[in-house]
């Protein structure tokens, strides 16, 4: 349904996108994991048609964008990290407007704004103005907007940047119903729940480019293991074990602060036993280990 190719955006001398290729099939949802400036907005602007590239190519439901950027955006739903939404209307009213303005009649666009705000528990709050909902629900009513023509492909720019947890799982119930209904879906994040929780697969995203990709579970298993190792020591000397230790072995140190963390590269529980003056405690392995093993830093450094 998406296809991506060798796509460059360069601004100046920043590669802001440095040559990433991906695919994601119908009906799938497929995420974009990185920092802040890994590339993640920039690519998704370009498959909206909102931004030229610089090279490569870029196709949606079949449809070049860079050729037919309109007929791609008839079949696109975007939401983008700002809402946009007009606060001198009625949520009610917004939602009719931009069907309206999509092509359908008035009649149409009134039929399926209720529709959508059904979906999403925002019935009650048709005849509210948009200043009156709290951040969770003006999340809800943008991806609402999204859906109201019904598009086979929905790209989401950081859907729950901003929200409580109880507003993002209600957002993310949303989307898992979405998915069941064959909606394919393109979304960005820097949440690594979300991506775990979402995303059929993703692409793990650093300064422009893809620097692995796959299901979230296949990628811990590749690069962090079932558990890793925590480890607090207790002298410079306890460190300096560790890393000898370590330094003829499959696993993998990485010293953040106060903590150094330990993966295996197999797949299994690292073994440290026999070491002293270190306290070691284990844990599921997860996808800022992933990222980490990748880039040598956290995935919510910037």
């Amino acid at each position: 349904m998406i296809r991506v190719t060798n796509l460059y955006k360069r601004f100046g001398d920043i590669h802001a996108v440095n040559g990433i290729s991906f695919e994601v099939k119908k009906g799938e949802t497929y995420g974009l994991l990185g920092p802040n400036g890994a590339g993640k907005t920039t690519t998704m602007r370009m498959l909206s048609a909102l931004s030229p590239l610089t090279s490569g190519s870029i196709t949606v439901g079949g449809i070049d964008v860079t050729k037919h950027g309109r007929e791609v955006r008839k079949i696109l739903g975007v939401v983008t990290q700002h809402d946009g939404h007009d606060s001198g209307l009625t949520v009610l009213q917004n939602l009719s407007l931009h069907g309206y303005l999509e092509g359908l009649s008035l009649k149409q666009a009134k039929v399926r704004a209720v529709e959508v705000l059904t979906f999403f528990g925002l019935e009650d709050r048709a005849g509210a103005n948009v200043y009156e909902l709290s951040g969770g629900m003006k999340r809800r009513l943008a991806i609402s907007r999204a859906l109201l023509t019904q598009p086979p492909v929905v790209v989401l720019d950081e859907p729950t940047t901003g929200l409580d947890p109880q507003s993002r799982n209600r957002v993310w119930e949303q989307l898992a119903v979405m998915k069941r209904a064959g909606v394919t879906v393109l979304m960005s994040t820097h949440y690594m729940e979300e991506a775990a929780t979402l995303c059929d697969r993703l692409a793990i995203m650093d300064h422009g480019r893809i620097l692995d990709e796959g299901a979230p579970d296949a990628l811990v298993d590749q690069h962090a293991g079932e558990e890793v190792a925590q480890v607090r020591t207790e002298s410079e000397t306890a460190l300096a074990a560790l890393r000898e230790r370590l330094a003829d072995t499959p696993y993998r140190l990485h010293e953040v602060g106060a903590m150094a963390t330990v993966t295996s590269e197999n797949g299994k529980r690292p073994d440290l036993t026999g070491l002293t003056g270190v306290r070691v405690t284990y844990r599921q392995g997860n996808l800022e280990d992933v990222f980490l093993a990748l880039t040598g830093r956290e995935l919510r450094d910037e």
